[in-house]
């Protein structure tokens, strides 16, 4: 009996990584099988391509690479972490909670196009590529962490002022970017069914605890199915 896969998807300081391990903990707490997994697998050799890309090996504005290419680079390490770590477990009744996916290369990639119906051709090669041609799961639910553009200025300019200076990948790096990440979530949210959780009040985030009950409330709908 097949498993579940849940994504944890969200922006730049969102709360994904510490959504993933709240809801791990707490479901295998419970006596569930769950395991979580993240992407881009940094710890793979699978992610070198993705390594590079993000570095700015192949130029240091993310629209150098078109995103057919780009999407084929992450679609690789999701294969070869589907297929030697996780695949088994999930077709085998387990959970798997996943901290990214095909989803933010849906986001990253669809926003270096602009006219509307090549955005769309885009949509529909990669969902025919990651899950057709390359065989990887379609998630039972995407959970959207939604942050508002201005919180997510804020958290990114606390950020580089611990660190004293400019921080993160050529996504980061890139604030119109960053502004367009936040227009298509919207669209991604719509049009494939994403469950939305609001993690900020005004211009100030959520509690980590508030946020993880409204996560935990949603996905334990799911299992109990």
């Amino acid at each position: 009996m097949t498993g579940h896969l849940i994504i944890i998807e969200g922006g730049d300081g969102s709360g994904k990584a510490t959504q993933t391990r709240l809801l791990t903990e707490r479901l295998q707490h419970e006596g569930r099988q769950v395991r979580c997994v993240s992407f881009p697998d940094y710890d793979s050799e699978s992610s070198a391509l993705v390594k590079m890309y993000l570095n700015g090996d192949f130029g240091r504005d993310a629209n150098s690479v078109n995103p057919y290419a780009a999407s084929a680079f992450y679609a690789v390490d999701r294969f070869a972490s589907y297929q030697t770590k996780w695949k088994n477990f999930l077709l085998q009744g387990g959970t798997v909670i996943a901290d990214r996916y095909t989803t933010s290369n849906m986001l990253y990639q669809m926003i270096k196009i602009e006219d509307p119906a090549a955005r769309r051709r885009y949509l529909d090669w990669l969902w025919d590529f990651e899950f057709h041609k390359m065989g990887l799961p379609v998630p039972d639910m995407v959970i959207l962490l939604d942050v508002p553009l201005a919180v997510t200025e804020q958290l990114m300019a606390a950020r580089m002022g611990k660190t004293g200076g400019q921080t993160g990948d050529i996504h980061e790096q890139n604030e119109s970017f960053l502004k367009k990440c936040h227009e298509a979530y919207d669209q991604l949210a719509k049009q494939y069914s994403w469950q939305c959780i609001s993690c900020a009040l005004g211009e100030c985030m959520r509690s980590v605890e508030a946020i993880h009950e409204d996560v935990y409330s949603i996905v334990l709908k799911l299992l109990k199915k």
